[in-house]
């Protein structure tokens, strides 16, 4: 491939990349617009409808035989079992934050989940940790560690969303399995509960919808279709780009979650919460710089 064709391809990669960050970044907005609907009722719909989207792209992609494949590897869907519960968590936490006026805290777990892989990427895959990642990792810890010492309560929503989404991260390459066809896994061995859980609401009356609100019976179905397309122009970028140019892309994310809390919801932003947030975005920029560095003499390596 020539250097112009490569330079399209990149260019092509940073541009699905923006789109699936910024669409992920812009989720607090999307679900604050479902305030009668529990954050269980949307998880379900999120989890039913993303199936089926999902379920019929495979099926165009004509990929269905690696889907049976992953069902009839025990070792495999074990490890997908388990990642489903991670990042089912993840999604209820997120859908808690942001109906509990706590996107501040979501914001804080996605800046500190980089970090956080870091850390796991040490303890389980034996990786081995630069000076410049130990600081980063240090920062990072001191920035929570504030934040629990002043205000004497530990940030659960932060902390569950990186946790949880970190051991999704670690799992998942693990798996050693295509994204698409992991996550479509995963939304199946979700969605019969899910379906049951909706099922169960309209019968009993408690449902957001089908209660007659059109916006919920649209915007609950499209939830799906929002939770899986980021996912797909994702792949299509990391397909395209440097793992740091994903990495600084990812930043995106909470940015925009913080702009949100602060600005549009006027989430009370405290001088306790700027420092802990300093703390955690100097050790971002400390993990940038060593990514660059690294980037920079693998290029010359190569050369």
């Amino acid at each position: 491939m020539s250097s112009s064709a490569n330079r399209n391809e990149t260019n092509r990669g940073i541009v699905l990349g923006f789109i699936a960050y910024l669409i992920w970044g812009l989720f607090p907005a999307f679900f604050k617009l479902l305030p009668e609907a529990t954050p269980l009722e949307i998880i379900s719909h999120r989890i039913f409808w993303s199936a089926i989207f999902l379920f019929i792209l495979v099926f165009l992609r004509r990929q269905m035989g690696e889907i049976f494949k992953t069902l009839a590897d025990r070792k495999l869907l074990l490890t997908l079992s388990v990642s489903t519960l991670l990042i089912a968590t993840n999604w209820l936490t997120f859908l808690f934050a942001v109906q509990g006026g706590e996107v501040l805290q979501s914001s804080l777990g996605y800046f500190i989940t980089p970090l956080l892989s870091v850390l796991l990427g040490f303890v389980f895959l034996h990786e081995r940790l630069g000076s410049l990642q130990k600081i980063s990792v240090l920062l990072a810890f001191s920035g929570v560690l504030y934040l629990i010492i002043e205000y004497g309560r530990i940030p659960w929503i932060a902390l569950t969303l990186a946790i949880s989404f970190g051991l999704y991260g670690l799992l998942r390459k693990v798996a050693k399995i295509d994204a698409l066809i992991g996550l479509t896994v995963e939304t199946l061995l979700l969605a019969p509960i899910a379906a049951i859980y909706i099922v169960y609401l309209s019968y009993s009356g408690q449902a957001a919808f089908g209660s007659g609100l059109t916006s919920y019976n649209i915007l609950l179905p499209l939830s799906g279709v929002v939770t899986a397309v980021p996912l797909l122009f994702f792949v299509a970028a990391a397909r395209r780009l440097q793992l740091a140019t994903i990495g600084f892309l990812q930043y995106l994310t909470p940015s925009l979650h913080f702009v949100l809390a602060v600005i549009v919801f006027a989430e009370p932003f405290s001088t306790t919460q700027l420092v802990s947030f300093l703390l955690i975005w100097a050790g971002l920029v400390v993990y940038s710089v060593d990514a660059i560095l690294k980037h920079r003499q693998n290029r010359i390596l190569l050369t």
